[in-house]
């Protein structure tokens, strides 16, 4: 059988794996990347290629970065001469419109970092440990135009443990998203794989991420305080206040039971880890980073504050 000709749609580092995947197996060929333009980043806030776009062009690969897919037609007359057999778009970050989507052979396939119908939407790796899920995966679906509604092809799935974040998730997805690639889609455009439907009435939507979502309200339960910290790592972050100055909050744990002192007070000091009372339980917080300075452990932190049982955070 030749190779399948493919069309890359991906952006950021969780799709780099795919992208990486699809290289080096020798049934498909990338005949062409599609990504977001280069933005601002670092310090300098200097113009910078996405993850994926550099990877494209160590191969030698032809890219696009276009600000728009929508209306640009140069751009898809662009794209059509590649002569693509199948669009595969991971964390691409723009909406498609139905009439790319059909002028594939096989139509174009998504890498969605969860176990479709739960947490469709922007923020699927965050949301899924911010919730307390102890179970999420990563789903090939066959992409239409409403987000994250496709048949699935195939699911991978991972046991989220108390003390993983979104970034550790964040890498295994990654890599099994790439091992549906090389198998489900391999298997669906020869024909022995029937795309199956979402079930609608289990739907949940991974919303996007507010930047006032990252302050912490000392009144909810610690654990998901602490679902909050390891969720948010993967952006914007976690903070708190201290004496009216920011505090970030890197690594917690969450401890159940009823606090003794009203939320937000530090409730207890030791070598590496302070305590704080919240609406329901306790959180001890082991790593933190105040204002205008690096991530450090608690115990380091705290030889150069002079923090106190009783002092109050978020004021």
């Amino acid at each position: 059988m030749s190779k399948v000709r493919v069309c890359f749609l991906g952006t950021p580092e969780f799709a780099v794996t795919s992208l990486k995947a699809l290289l080096e197996d020798e049934h498909f060929e990338v005949v062409g990347v599609v990504t977001q333009p280069d933005r601002p980043a670092g310090r300098k806030l200097q113009l910078t290629p996405s993850p994926v776009k550099m990877l494209a062009q160590a191969h030698g690969l032809k890219v696009l970065a276009p600000e728009s897919l929508r209306s640009n037609q140069l751009i898809l007359d662009e794209i059509a001469s590649w002569g693509a057999e199948v669009g595969v778009v991971v964390a691409y970050g723009q909406i498609l419109t139905q009439s790319f989507l059909d002028s594939f052979r096989f139509g174009c396939v998504n890498v969605h970092g969860s176990i479709l119908p739960r947490w469709r939407g922007a923020a699927p790796i965050q949301r899924a440990i911010e919730a307390g899920d102890v179970e999420s995966g990563v789903t090939l679906q066959k992409m239409v135009k409403k987000l994250d509604a496709g048949d699935i092809l195939g699911i991978r799935r991972v046991k989220i443990t108390p003390e993983m974040n979104a970034l550790e998730l964040h890498d295994q997805l990654a890599v099994l998203g790439a091992n549906l690639l090389k198998v489900e889609l391999m298997d669906y455009v020869r024909g022995n794989l029937a795309p199956i439907p979402q079930d609608e009435s289990q739907v949940t939507i991974a919303k996007k991420i507010e930047k006032q979502e990252s302050l912490i309200d000392w009144n909810i339960s610690a654990k998901v305080i602490d679902g909050k910290i390891r969720g948010f790592v993967y952006g914007p972050g976690t903070y708190t206040l201290l004496q009216g100055k920011k505090l970030k909050l890197h690594k917690a744990t969450s401890v159940p039971g009823v606090a003794t002192a009203d939320p937000g007070t530090v409730t207890s000091i030791h070598d590496d880890y302070f305590s704080v009372a919240c609406g329901d339980g306790i959180l001890k917080l082991y790593e933190v980073q105040p204002e205008s300075r690096n991530r450090m452990l608690v115990q380091d932190f705290l030889k150069g504050h002079d923090l106190k049982v009783g002092d109050k955070l978020g004021v």
